[in-house]
Parts: structure tokens; C-alpha cells; sequence
């Protein structure tokens, strides 16, 4: 079996042309749809929490859905979850221009790359039944909050955390950001804290594969939808992702220029083709 990257580049594309995809928005709802169907067709199992979260600066409520699909494997007595989360950032707060600080971004990178990768993941699932059980889980209200209070983010993995629909997972990986056309994946360290064996295995396949993007140095702290797993839900789990995007040099995270053209069906398919074999190994 090999990841197709241009099979997930097309699911990234098909994301961004439905526009941003903030809860509220027309393309949350059409994305929400399309990932249901997508999943029904695939998983042996898919489980829908629907939830609704009241923003206090906001004063209003979020409705969101997390989407979760179970892979039977041949030893149904381990599971690991693969997760991203598909909502988009409502406000592209460091824009350079400040006029345009107020609209939605796109989410190119922040947002699609994640569950482009998951969506072949899950077509390759259906065909070679994995080794052990699998959970395709894609997050929502991961990027609502707001800078300087983790109250907001991660909305959707503090909901599944929770209440799990599934039993525990023995692990986790998460992965966001991943389609820079620029990538560089170094180890993001509350994942090496949380699961150091586990982040040396991941990277220690990309190395054997010759992903030199897959980078042994220790990256900054970033909290994303592994610490509500891990924190609540005691999973081990850890984030595979590119923050500096696209370089420490220039910024397009919470921008207007995190677009279709600054990523890249290769950068797609490296972290794929890690995942299954992290996945098909077992």
C-alpha cells in the first residue's frame, strides 16, 4: 500500500473551496456533512458527538461535531487514534495588514492538511484491515480561542475527552500543520514528555524512510487537541506538527495567506506514508 499525495492534496483543495469553516459558517456545516458521509462509506463503525459550547467573550454558543470512525483490526485488543481538527481559525488575528484582522481564514494548512491526510488514511484502512483497531477522529472547535487563554481552543478533543464514545485508546497521535510546501516537523515537547518512546518510534520511521523533515531536535510547547487527551483522558498522546510556518523568518498561521499554494501534495504524503507505517507495523 502507499499514500497517495496528490489524492490528499485534493481533499485539502476540496476543504478550502468550501471557504473558511469556523463553527456558524456555511462551510462548517457543508464540511461536516461531507467528512459524515465520507466516513460512513469507509469505517466500520462512525460515532457523532454533537455538542454545543458557550463562549462567554462571545456571548453565544457554538455548535460543533466531533467525527469519529472505528477501523477493526486483527487484535481487537489494542487501539490507537489518529486525530486533526477540521474547523478553521474565525479571525486572522495576525494578519499584517490590521484592517483585515477581522475575517476568516482559509485554513489551508491550519485545518485541511490534517484531515486531507486522515481522509486517505481512512480509504486505505477500508481496504487493508489495519493490524490493530484504528480510530480516525476529526475534532472540531480546535481553533476558536483566543491568544493568551487556552479556555476556548481544543473544544472538540476536551468534549471527546470527557466522553469517550469508545473505549480508551492506548494512544494517540495528532497531526496539524503538516502541509507546509516548507516542512519541518520538529518533536514538540509536552508530546516528548508525554510519550518520549512513542515520538522516537514515529521518528525513527521517518528517519529509516529518509524524511529528513521529520526533525530529532525539540521544537516549542504547543498546545493542541493531544493535551485535552492526555490531561483528562489520561491517553498517551502526542502532536505531529509544523509551527513555524513556513519558516521562524515569516508567518502565515492566523493569516489571510494560509492558503491552497503554500502547501504541497509531498509534505501530504511524508506524513502519511510515516502514519501507515507507524499504524501497518503493529
Amino acid at each position: 500500500m502507499k499514500f497517495d499525495g496528490e489524492k490528499a492534496y485534493e481533499y485539502l483543495k476540496m476543504q478550502c473551496n468550501l471557504g473558511p469553516r469556523y463553527p456558524g459558517s456555511d462551510g462548517h456545516m457543508a464540511l461536516r456533512d461531507t467528512l459524515i458521509n465520507h466516513m460512513i462509506n469507509l469505517a466500520d463503525t462512525i460515532l457523532i458527538q454533537d455538542f454545543e459550547v458557550y463562549v462567554e467573550p462571545d456571548k453565544k454558543s457554538l455548535a460543533l461535531t466531533n467525527i469519529i470512525g472505528v477501523f477493526e483490526g486483527r487484535n481487537n485488543n489494542r487501539s490507537i487514534l489518529l486525530g486533526a481538527h477540521w474547523d478553521t481559525r474565525p479571525r486572522a488575528e495576525l494578519h499584517p495588514d490590521s484592517d483585515k484582522r477581522c475575517y476568516p481564514i482559509i485554513g489551508a494548512n491550519d485545518g485541511a492538511s490534517g484531515v486531507a491526510v486522515l481522509m486517505h488514511i481512512a480509504e486505505i484502512l477500508n481496504m487493508f484491515q489495519p493490524p490493530l483497531n484504528v480510530i480516525v477522529a476529526f475534532f472540531d472547535g480546535e481553533d476558536w480561542g483566543y491568544q493568551g487563554s487556552l479556555e476556548y481552543f481544543c473544544l472538540g478533543s476536551k468534549h471527546f475527552a470527557k466522553n469517550l464514545p469508545i473505549r480508551k485508546p492506548d494512544e494517540a497521535i495528532i497531526i496539524d500543520m503538516i502541509g507546509d510546501n516548507d516542512l519541518r516537523i520538529p518533536i514538540e515537547r509536552y508530546s516528548y514528555r508525554i510519550a518520549p518512546e512513542l515520538i522516537k518510534e514515529i521518528w525513527n520511521i521517518a528517519n529509516k524512510k529518509g524524511y529528513k523533515q521529520f526533525d530529532f531536535s525539540l521544537g516549542s510547547f504547543i498546545y493542541d487537541d493531544h493535551m485535552p487527551l492526555y490531561e483528562i483522558a489520561k491517553i498517551k498522546a502526542v502532536v505531529i506538527i509544523d509551527f513555524e510556518y513556513p519558516n521562524r523568518w515569516v508567518n502565515y498561521w492566523h493569516t489571510l495567506y494560509d492558503t491552497i499554494d503554500k502547501c504541497s501534495a509531498n509534505s501530504l504524503a511524508i506524513v502519511g506514508e510515516v502514519l501507515l507505517e507507524y499504524v501497518y507495523s503493529k
